[in-house]
């Protein structure tokens, strides 16, 4: 990795309030100019690091229009955590570090037709029957057992496998990015090492920024009456449930294996980058196109895991309310993906064509009418959920047609962090942070007290000065606001 500059050395140009522009000419190679999406004072906070690596990323091959950064856009492995970058399927090439480790990192929402009085007095019994229930921290392994031949169907038909096997509902599978299930999966393309890591994780949350969240619906934060009952959302102090996770230690190997292969590759094809953790081949090329296959199944897996947690977390709820999940509504209100590349149809300079369009800590933000979209949110666009610190609350937002026009069809997918977590660890006590949010209201459980303070409110940016900029921008719209009253992390 490239040595993290101190200070941001690029003229940046204003090109509206909420829009910023690093001109082509400001570096050697870039392809295309570099945009930040960032209000004034998210912007003069921002790590120096973003706007060296979304240059960087602009200097890539077959790139289209800009390079992205979101506004909760923090340095990361080669490429900024929060950056969009879409190349040429023709021309272009993919790229593990812009896609991210934990590939397919994700949220999904449930709604319950509980409130918040009928919650708050068994929160406790709730947050420590979870935690017992859906494996927290590193190297936390999975209660199912599966067979390496059942491990493999998973990889390749995501979603669906879980509910063909009594781990979901039939309607879930809709309410799912892509059905659940990226297309081109193919398991042989994956290490026999990846494998072996990802055959015990299935169901289990995993470590870091990771959770499972109780939430209200925040008094006063219904922003969009209609947008909001077409997410199932009905009222103040409605309770749903959002979880944040990935494909684990799986998608990690997955990375692993073909950053080593493309460093190599580049050679192969006269490619050179800014920055080894850049390392990336044509799409078309025999390397592309293997580790396309092995990131679908790793997609997939998290696609399952995520409906393994959702599915044991539906029955927990059951126990502790004395009613089906059925009878609760504990309905999805949607999934989406990250930590993704995805081959989609964009306008550039007039015309469709199709790219390959890499998401990292961004999430898709599709506008109304797209074709990609389930009947159900056609007239108002995707539900897009942005997970905020476990102190501060979350979001539901809804995908734009500018969106479409400008960002690929993306928008952030959190509040970004301020604080490395080596940094946060020192400042913050684990236990103190524990108690001072239970005071507050907020009951959680974490698989240690090191892994908590890193995870810290003060270690992220303000949530809604994040929201509130895609939300002036246009990209994504903010529907509700959410407040955690439970909390497990790993």
């Amino acid at each position: 990795m490239i040595q993290r500059p101190e200070k941001n050395p690029y003229k940046i140009n204003r090109i509206n309030d909420y829009v910023w522009e690093i001109p082509a000419t400001e570096k050697k190679g870039m392809n295309v100019p570099a945009r930040v999406y960032a209000s004034e004072k998210l912007l003069k906070e921002m790590d120096a690091g973003v706007f060296e690596q979304v240059t960087n990323l602009a200097c890539m091959p077959g790139i289209q229009k800009y390079s992205l950064a979101m506004p909760d856009a923090h340095w990361g492995y080669g490429s900024p955590v929060g950056g969009v970058a879409a190349f040429d399927t023709e021309t272009g090439v993919i790229s593990p570090g812009v896609i991210g480790f934990d590939i397919n990192c994700g949220m999904r929402l449930l709604t319950t037709n509980l409130t918040i009085k009928e919650v708050r007095p068994k929160i406790k019994e709730l947050v420590n029957s979870l935690f017992k229930t859906v494996p927290t921290g590193v190297g936390a392994k999975g209660a199912l057992k599966l067979k390496k031949n059942e491990f493999i169907e998973v990889m390749n038909e995501g979603v669906q496998w879980c509910v063909d096997n009594g781990y979901g509902w039939k309607e879930d599978v809709k309410r799912i990015e892509e059905h659940g299930k990226i297309k081109g999966a193919n398991n042989d393309m994956v290490s026999d090492k990846a494998l072996e890591r990802g055959l015990i994780q299935l169901g289990t949350l995993g470590s870091g920024n990771h959770y499972l969240e109780i939430q209200e619906v925040r008094k006063g934060a219904i922003f969009d009456e209609k947008t909001a009952k077409a997410f199932g959302i009905t009222g103040e102090g409605q309770i749903v449930v959002m979880v944040h996770c990935g494909s684990r230690g799986f998608g990690h190997q997955i990375c692993t294996d073909y950053v080593r292969t493309f460093d190599s590759a580049m050679k192969k094809y006269g490619i050179t980058v800014n920055d080894r953790d850049l390392a990336c081949a044509p799409f078309k090329s025999e390397e592309g196109q293997k580790y396309y296959a092995a990131m679908a199944c790793a997609a997939n897996n998290a696609f399952a895991n995520r409906q393994l947690i959702i599915h044991n977390t539906r029955k927990v709820f059951s126990q502790i309310f004395g009613r089906t999940a059925e009878e609760m509504e504990m309905h999805i209100t949607y999934d989406v993906a990250h930590n993704i590349a995805k081959v989609e149809e964009h306008v550039v300079d007039g015309r469709k064509r199709k790219l390959v369009v890499h998401r990292k800590g961004s999430t898709r933000s599709l506008g109304p009418g797209h074709p990609e979209l389930i009947d159900i949110y056609k007239k108002t666009g995707q539900p897009v959920m942005v997970g905020g610190s476990m102190e501060t609350g979350s979001y539901l937002c809804v995908g734009t047609q500018k969106a479409m026009d400008e960002t690929f069809g993306s928008t952030m997918h959190g509040s970004g962090r301020t604080m490395s977590r080596t940094k946060a660890k020192a400042e913050f006590r684990g236990e103190k942070l524990q108690q001072d949010m239970e005071r507050r209201g907020i009951y959680v459980k974490a698989a240690s007290y090191s892994g908590l303070a890193e995870e810290a409110g003060a270690a992220y940016k303000n949530i809604s000065e994040v929201i509130e900029t895609m939300h002036n921008a246009g990209i994504s719209k903010k529907v509700v606001a959410l407040s955690p009253i439970g909390n497990i992390k790993g």
